[in-house]
């Protein structure tokens, strides 16, 4: 049995992927707008979250090598941190890293 893999079509970089799937274009607009504004919301708030553990490290003035062993990660996890590589993480994974050095996060929603 032969498994298809042929490519039929690939989406080009910018294009509004809701208008491709055929949504309306005022819904394809839309919807484009909301994934932005989440994916925006969540890019800042991984940043904040990181900025936290950023300064936690360098309060205690720690190595990477030290941290990582406390955050229970490895030290490049930690230099990812520092660098704010948001897309290596999810939210969950930066609150509990951040409950491990005790500074518990609460979520407030306004």
């Amino acid at each position: 049995m032969k498994i298809d893999t042929e490519v039929r079509h690939v989406t080009k970089p910018g294009a509004n992927l809701y208008l491709e799937l055929g949504f309306s274009p005022t819904e394809a607009r839309r919807l484009q707008a909301a994934s932005r504004k989440q994916i925006n919301d969540t890019r800042r708030l991984k940043q904040q979250l990181m900025e936290e553990l950023s300064i936690w490290i360098a309060d205690h003035h720690l190595k990477q090598a030290e941290a990582a062993e406390i955050l229970m990660v490895s030290r490049p996890r930690v230099s990812d941190v520092v660098n704010k590589k948001t897309a290596k993480f999810t939210i969950d994974t930066l609150v509990e890293m951040l409950s491990r050095v005790g500074k518990p996060v609460r979520l407030v929603v306004s």
